[in-house]
């Protein structure tokens, strides 16, 4: 005899695969990308086809934490709410097409630029230009506090995956559901200093350019090279043009750009020492605590960082209702796919 709780899940997941049906239907996708459950059977294949946006509406701002934060709002203020978080070097365009589809949707979609980039200042001088894995987290549950959003479906990559995998393990509570690309980035930074494969190392290769005082003048007189090369090497079926980059790379002008670049690589090998504040939430993370939202994560085929399985190297991280998704791009996968991120949010929604 099957329980009222089993009953409950079964309704859910019905609801769940409707809703992912619908939006299927509505954005036109078709069968581009390898997809698998939680039990390892196939499930309705997605189509990578683009976006249609190409801008946002006026940059807002507000006060949350340590920070002015810049940020992009769309969809019914009463809708439910969608926290998108870019990576590094990127910037909120990431998801400008991926916006409107989950606006269309009846979301409240809110896309904010990480501290370092864009409009995002610190409101004091006298502010440690940190960048630890903690402190990203602490700013995006400022943000939400400000806008009173007490619990959100969180998505991201790069940065983003790791600070929206952060808030998810430590404080479910404010996590509906999560996508995560390239799977579980929690760093424990004992455990990075090891080394790996050589091609993984060739791969990180900025990440040892910043440990150096070359590298810092290098990132201040080339940022935009850098980027753009960045950019190539982490999609290398990504054809974006010109006006695509310039836009993006409009937001590493901010002040405290290279400083936070600079610290969060360097934060990462223990060549920075955090903050005595975040020490006690560092902790949490050095020992790697499971996610137990509802999750979909997403690895890009042609990602020089994607490890291999098939997600099989992070799926015990993820102890809740959960999905993978393999897609056919590269590393900026809400830009490079975003009809199938936008219908990856709303399925997860869904779980």
């Amino acid at each position: 005899m099957e329980t009222s709780e089993g009953i409950t899940h079964s309704r859910r997941h019905f609801l769940g695969a409707a809703a992912a049906a619908a939006v299927a239907a509505q954005f036109g996708m078709t069968g581009d990308t390898q997809t698998q459950s939680e039990t390892g059977r196939p499930v309705a294949p997605l189509g990578i086809k683009p976006g249609t946006g190409t801008s946002f509406g006026p940059v807002k701002q507000i006060d949350a934490g340590d920070l002015t934060v810049g940020y992009v709002e769309a969809g019914p203020v009463n809708g439910r709410p969608v926290i998108l978080l870019h990576g590094w070097p990127y910037d909120i365009h990431s998801y400008v097409a991926v916006t409107p589809l989950l606006a269309a949707q009846g979301y409240r979609v809110v896309v904010p630029y990480l501290r370092g980039h864009g409009t995002t200042r610190f409101l004091s001088s006298k502010t440690p230009r940190n960048a630890q894995q903690s402190a990203f987290a602490l700013d995006i549950i400022a943000l939400m506090d400000a806008l009173k959003i007490e619990r959100a479906i969180l998505a991201g990559y790069d940065w983003g995956s790791r600070t929206a995998d952060i808030i998810a393990a430590l404080w479910p509570e404010r996590c509906k559901a999560l996508i995560s690309v390239t799977g579980y980035l929690i760093v424990n930074v004992e455990a990075n200093k090891m080394p790996t494969p050589p091609k993984s190392e060739w791969a990180w290769w900025y990440q040892y350019y910043f440990a150096t005082e070359r590298g810092v003048l290098g990132l201040k007189k080339y940022r935009h090279d850098l980027a753009e090369l960045v950019w190539r090497f982490n999609s290398p079926t990504w054809k974006f043009d010109r006006a695509t980059f310039d836009r993006t790379a409009a937001a590493f002008g901010n002040p405290d750009y290279v400083s936070i670049v600079i610290d969060n690589y360097r934060w990462r090998l223990g060549l920075a020492k955090g903050e005595p504040k975040y020490a006690a939430i560092e902790k949490r993370l050095a020992a790697a605590p499971v996610i137990k939202v509802p999750t979909i994560t997403i690895d890009g085929a042609y990602d020089p960082f994607t490890p291999p399985g098939h997600g099989s190297a992070y799926r015990k991280k993820f102890t809740g209702k959960y999905a993978h998704q393999t897609l056919k791009v590269g590393h900026n996968i809400p830009q490079e796919a975003p009809r199938a991120f936008a219908k990856a949010v709303v399925t997860v929604d869904g779980f």
